[in-house]
């Protein structure tokens, strides 16, 4: 199909749009791409550059669109809802993997270092802007973008603009996603909080045994430097684990939730 902007139609260009709305919310909700650092007309400009790309590829019937305005905005509402859905999916892993970060940050000491997380503007342990920039290496050696993009590409043959119902197992899968990640944050840190109840519990005993021990002041380094340490010993399991998960999670995408949205 040729490109060019100076014969295009009407049909033409209300499939444009269609791609486009689909598009901008998932480049805006994936990783790296939702950092406010990447400025948003690049973002815009991003998501015109896929949109342009895919237009000659993806085949939208535009036939069951309607002609009116305001029919056809719905159609657009609906677009942008189908790209929400799928990145809010692959959102919410790496929100778990944050998570992870938090809860084992707590539980060394580092709860009162924060800093500034330049993706969500908010306040983030150090241990959980590393797990999440390990993931993110991880996502990306993986090629977990391009199975991202795959799974865009093929959200156009399996759902067509204006075939999106919103199912109950739709509600219900979500909700699993979401509980998933108490889950997956658990697995990811389980080796290393072992290790810190074990630590605790060894520091109670001493307490117990020797009172003259100032273990408020004793106890940081000793977690915080045993803690590091089988932290380093455990990537060589979390590495694993997330590329495992990162292809279930991009498959899921459109072995489960697309079919969930059709009617």
């Amino acid at each position: 199909m040729e490109m060019n902007l100076h014969t295009w139609t009407v049909s033409q260009f209300e499939i444009f749009l269609l791609i486009l709305m689909r598009v901008s919310p998932i480049l805006f909700m994936m990783p790296l791409f939702n950092s406010r650092n990447i400025p948003p007309l690049l973002k815009i400009g991003l998501s015109l550059m896929v949109s342009f790309v895919l237009w000659p590829v993806v085949r939208v019937e535009t036939s069951l669109s309607p002609s009116d305005p305001l029919g056809f905005g719905f159609f657009l509402i609906g677009e942008l809802m189908i790209g929400f859905i799928l990145g809010l999916s692959v959102r919410l892993l790496f929100s778990a993997i944050q998570m992870a970060g938090e809860l084992v940050g707590f539980q060394m000491g580092f709860a009162m270092a924060k800093i500034l997380d330049p993706q969500s503007g908010v306040d983030a342990s150090l241990l959980s802007q590393f797990y999440y920039m390990v993931a993110l290496l991880v996502f990306l050696s993986v090629d977990g973008h391009h199975w991202f993009f795959r799974a865009l590409t093929q959200s156009f043959h399996l759902l067509s603009p204006g075939a999106l119902i919103l199912r109950e197992g739709l509600y219900r899968h979500i909700l699993t996603l979401s509980g998933k990640m108490f889950v997956i944050a658990f697995k990811m840190v389980a080796p290393v909080m072992a290790i810190l109840i074990f630590i605790q519990i060894a520091l109670a005993i001493v307490a117990r045994m020797v009172p003259q021990i100032n273990l408020l002041v004793s106890s940081f380094p000793l977690t915080i430097g045993l803690g590091l340490v089988f932290l380093g010993l455990s990537l060589d399991l979390l590495l694993p684990y997330l590329k495992g998960l990162f292809d279930e999670s991009t498959q899921g995408l459109v072995t489960t939730l697309l079919p969930l949205m059709k009617r």
